[in-house]
């Protein structure tokens, strides 16, 4: 800073000005308010503004009548001086008009604004230099007049022009190759490379080929199809053809020509394809084009020995509605049952319409096995007669209708698409003889695991609330023969009479995720037993084992529900006893160790059932908090009849003691298998 009120300031001052006077630009200086505090020479010849008029006045628009390039008045907020003013920030090459008596009734300056600051980093002043491009403002309009005389008229043609001149590396995209995909001109880097990073990965490898066999060869005059990115994401068919300028000895120079727009063309083949490939009312696949799907399905089948399963769906009693509401009520209807089975079909599952009102689908991987493919049709079928079943609106009321589905299951083995499909026309068939609105499946063995599956859904998810489901107590007892506790047993009564035991439906409760409401049901009942045992002074001393499969002790919210049914019930925790299979040691580790240490914690005691039979590990053993362990009906009932059993009883006798652990023997039945255990214990 200067000092002020000195002669060396002015002086210094007076230098700084004629400096400034030779500067080929026009220098203004505005204070913080925006005033003018000083103008060089040539700001002043620029603006045609004398100092005395200039010095002081405010940059607004009572002073200057500055316009922008589109030659309409600019604001003030947007003056150069303002934007600093406003911004703090430097305005850098900003085009502003301003009026003079010229050939043009506007000279045009390039503008550049900077702040600067006291060392409090107070603004102080702006700087505002300009100088004149009006020249060059000319030169451009003319170019841009020319260049649009071009546009017009390559705007007459459909057709895309661009021109590469591969001496130079320069490349020329027409507005029509932009406005094809939907860019502004120039909206991005205008490269020779944009055209194939806008090319369809699929055709990128074949274009650069193409390329490098054209530079190649002699040819001058070519022509290839691809597709271009559009900017909104989808690809644009386009036909290129062009000619090729070449020097002397045949090198190219030059290549230039015109893309074409096949969309229509395209459209006109795919439209082609869906008339030949697909149904015209429901816009679902036909027959002839699922054939075809299913040669690729029942391939990838084959690679893969996933089990998949085919559905084929008639609808109930269309030909009466046909006929009592008339063909466009069953219209409405097809159109309808095929949005509904879209919006439910699983990924990769594959529906179409195979004749009237029959609908095939497909649907892939379901299992390794036959037995797990059936139970995910079972249930994906069910689904579609749900979804069906509800009503249909036609001219502002409701219709009713259900349908019949047939399923057959196919593997690796399966090669006959015709044969397939016909199991699932002829499961339907049986489903429809069988009263409509059902499911059948071709295989009788299927079809049994199928039925028992259904039951077992509704059994549990139906109305009687699960009380075909009856709890039965097995006694155990000391080896001297005092009654200690029991063993839940759980048995299916079923609506027709038939008692199953759970080796004929735990393991279909476990693989169709029914047994968390089953498990659930058991554990509930069992400690309302127990609660009323509590209540008993003769059984108040007894446990009560309750077998618990895998699923449910995986759940995070298994002890919870435990302790919910524990509070509720009145059951004493530490009588309950819940019994887990040998498949516990298969599991995660961590997770399940979790999850019984919670629930030891309530006081609740764990035993190992049927050990000796399934996946043993004595070192899990010793992780698992495990309060005792129960010997195999199979050991104990051949005791006297297989030499083996003997020594293996009398090895987990042993590791039991080890261990610290109780003893059960399952299935005593007389007292010789009674006694060998007791003694040995």
């Amino acid at each position: 800073m200067f000092p002020k009120n000195s002669s060396a300031a002015a002086d210094i001052q007076r230098r700084l000005d004629r400096l400034l006077d030779h500067l080929p630009a026009g220098v203004v200086v505005h204070a913080s308010d925006g005033r003018i505090l000083s103008v060089n020479r040539l700001a002043r010849e620029l603006l045609d503004r004398g100092e005395t008029e200039l010095v002081g006045s405010q940059a607004d628009a009572a002073t200057w009548s500055f316009v922008g390039v589109d030659k309409q008045a600019m604001p003030q907020s947007a003056y150069p001086v303002n934007v600093v003013l406003r911004t703090r920030a430097k305005v850098r090459n900003l085009i502003v008009g301003v009026p003079a008596n010229l050939p043009e009734p506007v000279r045009w300056l390039i503008c550049n604004a900077y702040p600067e600051f006291d060392e409090e980093q107070q603004l102080q002043q702006v700087v505002v230099c300009f100088t004149d491009c009006t020249p060059l403002k000319r030169a451009k309009q003319q170019l841009e007049k020319s260049e649009e005389r071009l546009r017009l008229v390559l705007r007459g043609s459909t057709d895309a022009s661009w021109d590469w001149d591969l001496a130079a590396g320069d490349i020329y995209y027409s507005d029509r190759w932009w406005e094809m995909l939907g860019y502004a001109p120039g909206a991005l880097p205008a490269d020779p490379e944009l055209w194939l990073r806008l090319v369809h990965p699929e055709d990128e490898a074949r274009l650069r080929e193409f390329i490098g066999t054209l530079f190649a060869d002699r040819r001058e005059v070519y022509g290839v199809e691809f597709r271009l990115r559009h900017r909104d994401g989808h690809y644009v068919p386009v036909l290129s053809r062009g000619f090729v300028l070449r020097d002397l000895v045949g090198r190219p120079l030059r290549i230039a020509g015109t893309n074409t727009d096949l969309t229509e063309r395209k459209e006109a083949e795919r439209r082609i394809h869906e008339l030949s490939n697909f149904d015209q009312l429901t816009s679902l696949p036909n027959r002839s084009y699922l054939i075809g799907e299913m040669r690729k399905i029942l391939a990838r089948s084959s690679r893969s020995g996933q089990v998949g399963a085919i559905f084929s769906l008639d609808l109930d009693n269309f030909r009466l509605i046909n006929d009592s509401l008339g063909i466009e009520a069953g219209d409405s209807l097809l159109r309808q049952v095929a949005d509904r089975l879209r919006d439910i079909l699983p990924p990769g599952a594959q529906v179409a319409r195979a004749g009237a009102d029959e609908f095939v689908i497909v649907m892939e991987e379901l299992g390794r096995t036959a037995r797990q493919a059936v139970g995910e049709a079972s249930q994906a079928a069910r689904k579609f007669l749900e979804v069906l079943e509800k009503p249909y609106v036609w001219a502002g009321s409701d219709v009713r209708s259900t349908a019949s589905i047939g399923v057959t299951v196919f593997d690796a083995a399966a090669t006959d698409i015709d044969t397939v499909l016909k199991q699932a026309a002829l499961a339907m068939n049986e489903a429809k003889v069988h009263g409509r609105h059902g499911l059948r499946f071709f295989d009788t063995r299927m079809q049994a695991a199928a039925d028992l599956q259904a039951a077992l859904e509704k059994a549990i998810h139906g109305d009687g609330g699960l009380r075909q489901f009856v709890l039965y107590c097995q006694p155990q007892f000391s080896r001297r023969g005092r009654l200690i506790g029991g063993e839940v047993l759980v048995r299916w009564r079923r609506p027709d009479g038939g008692l199953l035991g759970p080796d004929e439906f735990i393991g279909l409760a476990e693989s169709s995720g029914l047994i968390l409401p089953l498990g659930h049901h058991v554990l509930e009942q069992s400690c309302r037993v127990l609660g009323r045992w509590r209540r008993d002074r003769s059984l108040r001393e007894l446990k009560l084992g309750v077998n618990v499969s895998v699923h449910q002790l995986r759940d995070p919210g298994f002890p919870d529900s435990v302790a919910a049914i524990l509070a509720d019930t009145g059951a004493p925790a530490g009588r309950l006893c819940l019994e887990l299979t040998e498949s516990v040691f298969a599991e995660d580790m961590m997770t399940m160790t979790e999850s019984m240490q919670r629930l030891r914690m309530q006081g609740i005691h764990f035993s190992l059932d049927d050990f000796g039979t399934g996946y043993s590990s004595l070192a899990y053993l010793k992780r698992f908090p495990l309060a005792g362990l129960k010997i195999d009906r199979s050991f104990v009932h051949d005791v006297h009849i297989d030499p083996n059993a003997v020594p293996i009883i009398k090895a987990i006798i042993a590791l039991a003691r080890t261990l610290k652990l109780d003893i059960v023997a399952e299935g005593v039945e007389h007292e010789a298998q009674r006694k060998f255990p007791a003694e040995e214990a």
